[in-house]
This record gives C-alpha cells, structure tokens and sequence, in this order.
C-alpha cells in the first residue's frame, strides 16, 4: 500500500496524521495527490475563500488525483466562496462534506478514468448562490452508489450526473430558485426521493435504463416526490433502452 500525500496552504493544525484544520484571514488551500488504500482524511476550513483540490485556482488547471478504495473523505467548508475540485478513482469508498457560506462552487469527478463502485455521499449544503457539478462513472460505469443532500439556501444551481447501477438518490431541499439537472444512466434500479420546499424551482429529472447488472432479472426506474412550492417546474424522462 502507497498513501502519497501532499499538502499546502497557509495556516494548518494538524490534529492528527490525516486530519487537517486550516484558518486564515486569506484563502486556505489544500493540494491532495493520493495513491493508495485505506485512507482516511478529514479536512475543516474556516474563513474566506477555502479551497481544495487545484494546484492553480487562478486558471483551474491541475485537478487533485486521487486513486484507490477504501476511502473515507470528511470535508467541512465554513465561509464565502468555499471551492471543491478534483478526480477520484476510488471503489468502497465514503464521502461526507459539508459546506455553510455563500458562493461556493463544487466539481468533482468520481470515476474519470477507472472503477468507482460502491460510493456513499453525505452532503450537508446551508447558504447561497452554490454551484455544483457532481458525475460518477463518466467513462467506466459504477455501480451501487447512494447520495443524500440536505439543501437549505437560494438560488442553487445543481448538475448531477451518474452513469451506475444501483443508484440511490435522496433529496431534501428547503430554498427559492433552485435549479436541479440531475441524470441517472446505465444498467436500472434508479431511485429518486425528494422532499422539496421552495418557490420558483426548475428540476430536470433523467432516468434512462440499459441492461440489467449481471443476477438481475428486472430493473427499475423509480422517482418519488414531496413537494410543496409555488410556480414550480418539474420535468421527468424516463426511458428504457435495453430490458
């Protein structure tokens, strides 16, 4: 096993091997490059402009690498314009992250390049203005993946797309003017369950199911919603190309 690690920022407390406390009155940065099993990291950030996973944020360039299984991120962003970016090729692995501020951008890509099975997400978002990209299994397709996301904030932009089996995904979004594209793609037994309180929402909701993940004789697409809003508009495709 090869945990290689590399880490930079301005102001760090490092409670433990793999657990990282980063506050400064100037941004805070955290540059990840991981080859390994079995790790676990925690990363707080508070303050200002905390960011994690570039090696330039300035021009986006230099996206962390992270590859391995077993993996176990807990990521908190306390403040205003919190930034999330990076690869992750990883099977059997957790990820629970928690963002409190306004404009905060995410982009992760899970599964670029190789396997990304069996992934847990626990996302916390409270705040404004959030932009998200989240895709898993762009080029080899994964499966058994379960994301939760308790939304509270405004004018949220979310952009989730997932090419996996087994795909578990549950909403809880308290807020105004969101804007929700979510896609669900390849094999079947796609769920979605929301729980939606809010004005003025536009959710695009894709589902669209190939063929069945080996030992499974039927597969379904499944979209279960509560929601109570005003003017909002809500569009749901499902599609089966193959079973």
């Amino acid at each position: 096993m090869k945990n290689k690690l590399f880490l930079s920022f301005l102001t760090v407390l490092l409670l433990s091997p793999m657990s990282l406390w980063a506050a400064a009155s100037d941004d805070n940065e955290v540059h990840l490059d991981q080859t390994g099993d079995t790790l676990s990291l925690t990363i707080d950030q508070v303050g200002y402009g905390n960011k994690f996973g570039l090696n330039n944020f300035a021009t986006s360039a230099g996206k962390m690498p992270v590859t391995g299984s077993s993996l176990t991120f807990n990521i908190d962003q306390l403040g205003n314009e919190n930034l999330l970016f990076g690869t992750v090729e990883a099977d059997s692995s957790s990820y629970t992250l928690e963002f409190n501020g306004d404009s905060n951008s995410f982009d992760w890509l899970i599964g670029d390049t190789g396997s990304s099975d069996t992934s847990n997400f626990a996302i916390d978002v409270t705040g404004d203005s959030n932009t998200w990209d989240l895709d898993q299994g762009s080029v080899a397709s994964a499966e058994r993946l379960d994301l939760d996301l308790v939304l509270i904030g405004n004018s949220n932009v979310f952009d989730i797309d997932f090419e996996s089996d087994d795909i578990t995904w549950d909403w809880e979004i308290t807020g105004d003017s969101n804007n929700i594209n979510t896609l669900q793609t390849d094999g079947g037994d796609h769920i979605i369950e929301a729980d939606f309180t809010g004005d003025s929402a536009d959710i695009d909701i894709t589902q669209n199911s190939g063929t069945c993940p080996q030992g499974i004789q039927t597969c379904s697409a499944i979209v279960k919603l509560d929601i109570t809003s005003d003017n909002a508009t809500i569009q749901i495709t499902q599609s089966d190309t193959s079973d």
